[in-house]
């Protein structure tokens, strides 16, 4: 998979379902290739993070540290598409694994490639608020660049639901934007 100026839409057809292939190998529970066009920002996402999150403030990886939606949306325009996935039920495993995926797919040329978990990062126990101590693995959520989450994985196929009581687990995603 050798990354040249420009890909042919065959070719970055073939490396997509590769990469899909290769996220579910790596712990994915499931993950398939999209169209950037369907990957739905709203200005309400990133108000949900500042009024009914508990981690508003407390991250780099977070509002009002994130991209903002209006950011998000220039930087999808140059993207024309992403793989999807399904995530195992633990946010810091999300979160590595984005994060891990994202790296196989700039070293296989695609440099642009850009990994975007579900949920906060939770790796410090306080995130000291002027540089990331993980940068290599630290990654914006979906929901904190505006990414309405929901819309966008039901429009692709996957299902999920909003969560009643605290018994019941969520369904974490990821996002890898590719060229």
């Amino acid at each position: 998979m050798q990354r040249k100026d420009v890909v042919n839409k065959e070719q970055l057809e073939e490396d997509l379902k590769h990469f899909a292939l290769l996220a579910v190998e790596m712990g994915a529970l499931d993950a398939k290739p999209i169209g950037a066009k369907n990957i739905f920002v709203e200005d309400w996402v990133r108000l949900k993070c500042q009024y009914g999150c508990g981690g508003y403030g407390k991250s780099l990886t977070c509002p009002p540290y994130s991209p903002t939606p209006e950011q998000t949306r220039r930087v999808l325009k140059r993207y024309s598409r992403a793989i999807l996935m399904r995530l195992p039920d633990e946010s810091m495993a999300a979160h590595d694994m984005v994060a891990k995926l994202e790296r196989r797919i700039f070293l296989s040329g695609y440099y642009s490639a850009l990994g975007l978990p579900a949920g906060p990062c939770e790796r410090c126990k306080k995130c000291n608020l002027k540089h990331c101590v993980y940068p290599r693995l630290a990654r914006a959520s979906m929901e904190a660049c505006g990414i309405d989450v929901y819309a966008t994985a039901r429009k692709n196929g996957f299902h999920i639901e909003v969560l009643k009581n605290k018994r019941q687990k969520p369904t974490y995603f990821g996002l890898l934007l590719v060229k």
